[in-house]
């Protein structure tokens, strides 16, 4: 007696919307085969997958799917009877209970079929029943719709997995594969297909919990990259609330560029909600750095302490000089905690750009405005800002307006006068973070999990390296020509970097608009009339013995670069090379930066001998791809010659497993790690954003956590011993960091010598050589 074995019944045809987790494989064939014949009883296959195959065609062909329905086995266990139906077999079952949001559903008892078996005599498989007539209308039109139809080819499904790790959107990827197949009717899947193969993909590379997958990641990271690392904050269920990491690039740019950062939070990343939290400084391009960041679950006095305190240790406890934030409270709580003898200054753009929502309501808004963006950018000293404001509130009757007194209380913190006596270098506002932000947005959005954002940062991070060695190539290869004969010009464009050149030479021809008077001793006056024919004077200090300048504008003491006024001051005294002092090493290109000669291994995965094999495959199949296709009769022999490759191939490959990545690092977790629970972020929710800035809903959080922290993994992989021993013996040298860096390195007395990654002998190369005439800064 027969076996029988019912085979799970597949949908064939739904709708569009319907398609999450397919699995589709297979051939990107044609969807316009050749005309197959109407079957016929007695026809004959070699097997039963021979005969769907064909059965499929035919359906494709006359338009309508198709899908295997039953089979029944022998006594023996072999294979003997088959049935394929049309895909609207069967009736119509509700997926979902909830009567409200019932889906489409094709299935209307179709009794088209086709029967097949096993033919003892002849070893074939033959037709043995079928009906053809269906209970509805059929379209060969719309056949290449139908899911039984839709295929992805391999080639294709790495074209989209390597289009995704590079960042590019889905809706561009699948543009580009129907503009290569040369039309939409030429393509064999649709652009949900490639969304769900890419899901998988993802699925399959995560493989397990978020936090579970992102411990293992850092893990990974910290055996391949020396000094890389990471640090978890959990709550008391064990669940991640907040998490930290830097590379070791990243950690030895700050001993370079870490006197002056910008941190904001503002960032939607995940889809936990966790805002991306970037410390960014400047670099000697003038371009944003990466200095390390975090993912938080609030924004409290709380999280941004741990957060703090987390970057300082992983920056061997060196505070930087000054910090630019936005107004946030618990920002500046954590600050005056964490980083008590930080210069802190506040956003001068996000304070400016409350204006209109703050001072709206006011008869003379625009005069007010007027007033008072000249009250803060016009005021040179904090007396003549002390004289300018009180003039604004009299005038204007502003004295009972509380936010602007709130915004004097704290005039320390923004007003460029009383901040511009400390070095910013060039920076206002937190500007450079939301940079950093936007150039994340091509590779993140609000669905990317924890575990892909931090590949993803990657993927950016490397672009961000590529165009800082760029930038150096341009320096040392290429020379800015000077606009007049001062020697001073030539004098800085030797040694400074392209875009800081191009700073001071703007000054440098400035100096046409001002005129200079000598008011007696060191003292000069310098009336400047710049573009807009507005006449200002400043008052400029040089005291010629001791080779110091001092404008009242601080723009050497805020930007690093000396202003206009300065340099015409020099020139009337007939200065013709800059003081060395106000050469500052920050912004010279022949300098030998340690940061720049880190190595960072990212995406080792594709660094694999599995992945250099199959590019180099797809290399030598293309070039032959583009003699065999000028000649018919060599098409004819590669593909035949390609057809039996792959028969043979095929037997010495095993297919179990080929998508799974596996990203496990050195070292076990015991402790199990929830995933983090989703947040909601202070301002307006995501559907109000667009919203104008008079309606904003102010709401306040309240997030604080009563919960312990508990944190893991806080350590730098571990050095060698007598590695460890000489960091501990012999403190950290800062010889070949400028002098105004030296108070600010040396803050905090002693080093840690669990953080101290960088190798002995590449210190004492960096101290040997600081400057060099022949080498690039790269």
């Amino acid at each position: 007696m027969d076996n029988l074995e019912q085979v799970e019944e597949v949908d064939e045809v739904e709708e569009l919307e319907d398609l999450q987790g397919v699995d589709l494989e297979g051939n990107n064939e044609e969807l316009v085969p050749e005309i197959i014949v109407k079957p016929t009883v007695g026809m004959f296959f070699d097997s039963p997958d021979e005969m769907f195959e064909y059965y499929k065609g035919y359906g494709l062909q006359e338009g309508f799917p198709v899908m295997r329905r039953s089979c029944r086995k022998g006594d023996d266990g072999s294979l003997r009877y088959v049935t394929f139906t049309c895909g609207r077999n069967g009736k119509s079952k509700a997926k979902d209970t909830n009567v409200l949001r019932l889906q489409p559903n094709q299935k209307i008892g179709c009794n088209a079929k086709l029967g097949g078996r096993f033919d003892l005599v002849t070893g074939k498989w033959v037709i043995g029943n079928m009906i053809l007539e269906h209970n509805h209308a059929v379209s060969p039109s719309k056949s290449r719709y139908y899911r039984c139809n839709r295929t992805i080819s391999p080639f294709v499904k790495k074209q989209l997995e390597i289009n995704d790790e590079a960042g590019i959107r889905m809706a561009q990827s699948f543009k580009s594969v129907v503009v290569e197949a040369g039309g939409f009717e030429k393509v064999s899947f649709l652009e949900k297909d490639a969304r769900n193969h890419i899901d998988k993909v993802r699925r399959l590379r995560l493989g397990e919990g978020d936090v579970v997958a992102i411990q293992r990641y850092f893990k990974k990271m910290q055996t391949e990259n020396n000094g890389f690392f990471f640090s978890l904050d959990l709550d008391e269920e064990g669940r991640l609330k907040n998490v930290f990491w830097a590379d070791p690039r990243s950690r030895a740019a700050y001993k370079d560029f870490g006197d002056v950062v910008t941190f904001d939070t503002t960032y939607l990343t995940n889809k936990y909600d966790m805002p991306f939290a970037p410390f960014v400084g400047v670099n000697h391009h003038d371009q944003s750095i990466l200095l390390g960041c975090g993912l938080i679950s609030h924004e409290d006095t709380e999280t941004f302490t741990w957060l703090f305190d987390t970057w300082l240790s992983c920056m061997s406890g060196s505070p930087p000089l000054g910090i630019i934030t936005d107004q946030d409270k618990a920002m500046k709580n954590a600050i005056e905690i964490v980083f008590p003898n930080t210069r802190h200054r506040w956003c001068l753009w996000h304070i400016l750009k409350k204006v209109p929502e703050k001072l709206g309501r006011y008869v003379q808004y625009h005069a007010i405005r007027v007033s008072l963006h000249s009250v803060v950018y016009d005021s040179y000293t904090p007396v003549e800002f002390e004289e300018a404001w009180h003039g604004m509130l009299d005038k204007y009757d502003l004295i009972n307006n509380q936010w602007l007194n709130g915004l004097y209380e704290e005039r320390n913190r923004w007003v460029p006068c009383f901040v511009k006596n400390s070095f910013w270098a060039g920076m206002s506002t937190t500007q450079r973070s939301e940079s950093m932000n936007a150039f994340f947005d091509g590779y993140v959005n609000s669905k990317t999990t924890l575990k892909q954002f931090v590949e993803k940062y990657e993927k950016a991070m490397e672009s961000k390296i590529e165009k800082e060695w760029q930038t150096d190539a341009r320096c040392f290869s290429q020379r800015m020509p000077c606009r007049t004969s001062f020697a001073m010009e030539k004098q800085v464009e030797a040694v400074y970097t392209i875009s800081k050149f191009q700073e001071f030479q703007q000054e440098l021809a400035n100096k046409i608009y001002c005129e200079v008077f000598s008011c007696g001793g060191s003292e000069y006056e310098v009336i400047e009339n710049d573009e807009q024919s507005r006449e200002k004077t400043l008052k400029v200090f040089f005291g010629k013995n001791e080779g110091e300048i001092h404008c009242v504008c601080k723009m050497f003491e805020y930007k690093g670069i000396l202003c206009r006024h300065a340099i015409t001051v020099l020139s009337r005294n007939h200065i013709q090379l800059l003081p060395e002092k106000y050469i500052l090493r920050r912004w010279r290109k022949d300098v030998r930066r340690f940061y720049s000669k880190v190595k960072v291994s990212y995406d080792s995965r594709n660094s694999s001998i599995e992945h250099q094999q199959y590019i180099e495959e797809c290399t030598a199949f293309y070039d032959v791809a583009e003699v065999a296709s000028k000649n018919e009769e060599s098409h004819k022999n590669i593909m035949g010659w390609i057809e039996k490759a792959m028969k043979d191939v095929s037997l010495n490959v095993r297919s179990d497993g080929d998508d799974t990545y596996n990203y496990g690092g050195s070292g076990s977790y015991t402790e199990i790690i929830q995933d983090p629970v989703v947040t909601r972020r202070k301002g307006r929710p995501p559907t109000q954003r667009k919203q104008k800035q008079f309606k904003r809903p102010k709401q306040k959080s309240n997030n604080a956590s009563t919960s312990t922290t508990v944190e893991v993994a806080t350590t730098v992989p571990t050095q060698e011993s007598h590695m460890t021993l000489l960091a501990q013996q012999a403190p950290f040298e800062h010889a070949f960091f400028p002098p105004y860096y030296q108070s600010w390195m040396n803050y905090g007395g002693v080093h840690h010598g669990n953080l101290q990654y960088f190798p002995q002998q590449n210190l004492e190369e960096a101290n040997r050589g600081e400057f060099s005439s022949n080498e690039p800064s790269t």
